[in-house]
């Protein structure tokens, strides 16, 4: 689990690095899919990561407004904030809390049974996807984007010997 957030935190910081070659405009304008722009998609990675943790320690979440996030320093300094949360969380996770359960009630009033492990894969599934909504958007811009590749990152148990 640990070796696929540290993946996902990798590749994040490469795309902070990315953007930050691209101007204001460029980064709020509205494009087809996603959440609407390269920072909102961003900052909406983010803020669900940083939720769906805060649901599984039992504290309340909120939705942060993209209003108040609407430059790419501002996106960063925010999950500065969040990370240390969710990385002591992550960093922590063993293989006791795979099948804790916890109920999530839709806008439809049904109620869903989930376990952590299931919340955990689809937090990271989560930002697997919008990373290729970012790829595909970074190609419109006649732009190479940032690679996926997990091979290389020296993420393995053995790279770390």
């Amino acid at each position: 689990m640990q070796m696929f957030f540290n993946y996902n935190w990798m590749v994040r910081e490469d795309w902070y690095r990315w953007c930050a070659e691209l101007s204001e405009e460029e980064l709020l304008q509205n494009r087809t899919g996603g959440v609407g722009s390269i920072l909102h998609t961003l900052f909406h990675i983010v803020d669900v990561e940083w939720s769906w943790i805060r649901i599984l320690q039992g504290k309340t979440d909120f939705q942060e407004s993209f209003d108040g996030y609407k430059s790419l320093n501002q996106v960063r300094k925010l999950d500065a904030e969040f990370h240390l949360e969710v990385a002591n969380f992550v960093n922590n996770w063993d293989d006791t809390m795979e099948n804790k359960l916890i109920y999530d009630t839709l806008p439809d009033g049904t109620v869903e049974t989930l376990t952590w492990g299931e919340i955990m894969r689809h937090t990271l599934a989560h930002e697997i996807h919008h990373v290729g909504q970012l790829s595909i958007w970074a190609r419109d811009l006649g732009k190479k984007p940032v690679s996926a590749n997990l091979i290389g990152r020296g993420l393995s148990t053995y790279s770390k010997k």
